[in-house]
């Protein structure tokens, strides 16, 4: 296809792919219901073009429309066109749709480990692809993939061939993804919330090899997000999606300079901004939860007779306290160990040193009087469905811990629910529905109803706004406040988005493979990070402005310290040096 000419003369790249009056519809029993509905664009070129808005509006479904992947006979396209160069995909025979998948348009999934096999290696699955589409034999496609690995910037590529994706991290997967969609060199690539689960600074990393090989070989690229500041920093155009139309179409730097559509507004009025944290009211000193050298180390067994050879040190030697009515946030990339502390907390997780909860602590007490420590701290988790028994009705559920701990009769634990669901902007017509019947916003929210049915001195919040859309997760977040103010609850809110702990904190830990390395008011460790690797995750957050120069992200030089030691080493001790050229180095001291 030719390139086209603005009014000022300028040559435009050619147009790689148009959609042209997209209709999607799913069957029902009163007919075709539309999941998207006259959608039209272009793309050129060398281009990103983001796809934006909340979970349900669309997005996904435009992608799997493109790639010809909609679950049959009940989803199809019932109108409009899509074009690669000159072939109508829309018309293609799966034979033929599967030999321009991977060679002429790719797609990156948002969940790595559910696209890769899990019993063949890396190596296997990416010459699979290439010889799928080449006439490469085994040796030259192994080669290719090794280039693959290579070009994403993937450490030790001839190990990763011939590990399985369990192996890796979530980071190091999505890696892969991108070498397998981009071995073939194709023309379009489909990115669907390609970082959406990753920790700031691998995220950071991922979009930087985006835009590194979209220059290399031109690749146009369709991203999927609804995150705002992952599409000022990486983005041409924007498209808005609501309810499965297009609402708005602009350049990105319009979009944010002016936003004309009241959803694009609320849209981005949503998005959590570094430095706009509103004043937090002031705490008391009353300590509400108090860890003391709390030492989290996991068995690692072989051998013929299975005993312990090494153990996985978790969380080493971690200190802190928590206060009635504040949030003190523990911060920090995935594996960290985050999440075992709060598992320690709860008394869940075996460890080392005291953690006490309102001064006692479990290790005190017999099984009578942990049960009753347990009523004073509650968790709400990532995945609300995941946490929520899909059997039992949402009343059920809110009035669970009262009925586990024996407290009031059954009409007495049914008010109680009726009234957490009003408390937490739901009604009480929806005690008696399933989780599956509520978004995921709402299902987060039947969570904090639950969490606060035992009147707790302490909720951890381990990453329980993550998944949700950002909108979503502002009134969740605002929720929270409110029922912090009302009932004076402390949180230990865990997170790795650092915008979100910015707008939510009072105190800030900042964790590194199971160590703290930076403790502060928010004000201390945002507005003057002393560590280096605290300054990294902050660099590392996306900024919702298209006209904001990106420093350049300083980068780990060397192996990360294992946190595997064979059992008569030394628990070690991490420090994380500035080497100069933009270089961080982790080393045991």
């Amino acid at each position: 296809m030719n390139a086209a000419q603005t009014d000022t003369g300028a040559v435009l790249a050619p147009e790689v792919l148009s959609v042209q009056g997209l209709t999607v519809s799913v069957r029902t029993p009163a007919g075709d219901r539309p999941l998207v509905e006259n959608l039209s664009f272009t793309l050129r070129r060398g281009e990103t073009l983001a796809i934006a808005g909340e979970s349900g509006s669309g997005k996904s479904i435009t992608s799997l429309a493109i790639m010809g992947l909609l679950p049959p006979p009940a989803v199809r396209i019932t109108a409009g066109s899509v074009r690669l160069g000159d072939t109508e995909l829309t018309k293609l025979p799966e034979a033929q749709m599967r030999s321009l998948r991977g060679a002429r348009i790719a797609m990156i999934f948002q969940e790595p480990m559910t696209s890769l096999n899990p019993v063949l290696t890396i190596g296997a699955q990416l010459t699979e692809a290439i010889r799928a589409h080449t006439d490469a034999s085994r040796a030259e496609a192994r080669k290719q993939a090794l280039a693959a690995l290579q070009a994403v910037r993937l450490s030790q590529p001839e190990q990763r061939l011939k590990q399985y994706p369990h192996e890796l991290s979530g980071g190091m997967r999505q890696r892969v993804m991108i070498a397998m969609a981009l071995a073939l060199r194709p023309e379009v690539l489909i990115a669907d919330e390609p970082t959406t689960a990753l920790d700031v600074t691998v995220q950071r990393e991922v979009l930087d090899l985006l835009r590194d090989l979209q220059r290399e070989f031109g690749t146009a690229i369709i991203l999927i997000t609804h995150d705002m500041g992952v599409v000022a920093e990486m983005a041409d155009r924007v498209i808005v999606m609501k309810a499965g139309k297009a609402v708005e179409e602009a350049s990105t730097r319009q979009i944010f300079a002016s936003p004309q559509m009241p959803y694009t507004q609320d849209l981005l009025a949503a998005v959590p901004r570094m430095g706009k944290g509103k004043p937090r009211p002031e705490t008391t000193t009353d300590t509400v939860a108090s860890l003391n050298d709390v030492v989290v180390r996991f068995p690692l067994k072989g051998g013929i007779l299975g005993r312990t050879i090494a153990q996985v040190h978790a969380v080493e030697h971690v200190s802190f306290d928590i206060r009635r009515g504040e949030t003190f946030a523990l911060v920090g990339e995935s594996g960290c160990g985050k999440s075992t502390i709060a598992k320690a907390i709860v008394g869940i997780a075996p460890h080392q040193g005291r953690i006490e909860i309102a001064g006692q602590s479990f290790a005190d007490l017999d099984a009578s009087g942990q049960k009753a420590l347990r009523r004073r701290v509650q968790i709400v988790f990532q995945d609300p469905m995941a946490a929520l028994d899909p059997r039992m009705t949402v009343g059920a559920l809110i009035a669970e811990p009262l009925l586990i701990h024996g407290i009031g009769t059954p009409a007495e634990q049914r008010a109680r629910a009726s009234e957490l669901m009003q408390r937490v902007g739901l009604t009480t017509d929806q005690l008696d529905r399933y989780p599956h019947e509520f978004s995921g916003g709402q299902r987060q929210r039947i969570c904090i109803a639950r969490a606060l049915a035992l009147q707790p001195d302490l909720i951890i919040a381990d990453e329980s706004v993550s998944a949700l859309d950002v909108s979503v997760q502002a009134r969740v977040l605002d929720l929270l406040q409110a029922l912090q103010r009302e009932f004076g609850i402390a949180f230990l809110f865990i997170s790795h988005d650092m915008a979100v702990v910015e707008n939510i904190s009072d105190r800030v830990a900042v964790m590194y493979l199971g160590q703290i390395v930076e403790t502060g008011t928010r004000a201390q460790v945002f507005g003057n990070p002393q560590h280096p690797y605290t300054r990294r995750l902050i660099d590392a957050v996306p900024v919702p402005d298209p006209s904001h120069i990106r420093t350049a992200l300083p980068r780990l030089a060397g192996e990360v310290p294992s946190p595997v030691h064979v059992l008569g080493q030394g628990p070690a001790r991490l420090v994380m040096r500035d080497i100069g050229d933009g270089h961080l180095v982790a080393q045991e001291a």
